[in-house]
């Protein structure tokens, strides 16, 4: 991904991106995004494209062995490409039960080029948090409880959302999705027909005297877009 490329995937919404990868690539209709709602902390932030770096946390009891939390921030800061994405994985049997996500990490994280995290987890401190981090967690909760992390690295399952390390993160308030790296190009390039041809429909049902006759001729006319 080129500056270029990742300028244009963040002036899309994650919907669009999943709009057109259906097209692109119609395995990922079904896969690659998460299926259940995520609470989004910085809903105004523009959509954040990162390279992912995934984590397993634990936090509803404490670590039966020792935390080694700067080797999981040496990961975060030289375990790939830069700006990286966070998917962390609670693996407790309630998740979210205490919050890894605060005033600090979100500070250190973004320190190390992280630009967010996209978690089944919990998140706290929202005021204090580092403004330009986004958070997309299960729930808000006011306690880290035992939190820890377990492990790093390795694939991850967010609320349907499989992720590997290296994986092409966009998200935003909707949600997350995965963009396969190879399709980049068409996925943009679909993304700005799909654009086109719903903006057909869209300006059709703003005018006065909208009816059945006038989808008919905004069918038609998106039919000609390629």
């Amino acid at each position: 991904m080129d500056t270029a490329q990742r300028q244009a995937l963040m002036a899309l919404d994650t919907p669009t991106i999943c709009n057109a990868l259906e097209v692109v690539d119609p395995s990922r209709r079904a896969r690659g995004f998460n299926i259940k709602p995520l609470v989004c902390a910085q809903p105004k932030l523009a959509p954040m494209v990162g390279y992912a770096r995934t984590a397993r946390i634990r936090a509803q009891h404490p670590p039966t062995t020792p935390v080694d939390n700067l080797g999981y921030y040496q990961y975060i800061a030289e375990g790939g490409e830069i700006p990286s994405v966070v998917v962390v994985e609670d693996i407790d049997p309630i998740p979210g039960f205490g919050a890894l996500w605060g005033e600090v990490n979100t500070n250190v994280h973004f320190g190390l080029g992280c630009l967010g995290v996209v978690t089944n987890g919990s998140i706290r401190d929202l005021p204090d948090a580092q403004p330009k981090f986004q958070m997309l967690a299960g729930m808000v909760n006011p306690s880290h409880a035992y939190v820890h992390v377990v492990d790093w690295g390795n694939p991850v399952t967010v609320h349907g959302m499989e992720v590997s390390e290296h994986d092409l993160i966009h998200a935003d308030l909707h949600g997350a999705v995965v963009i396969p790296a190879a399709t980049i190009d068409d996925v943009l390039t679909e993304a700005a027909r799909i654009i086109k041809r719903e903006r057909v429909l869209i300006s059709a049902a703003q005018q006065d005297g909208f009816n059945i006759e006038s989808i008919k001729a905004a069918y038609r006319e998106m039919a000609d877009i390629h």
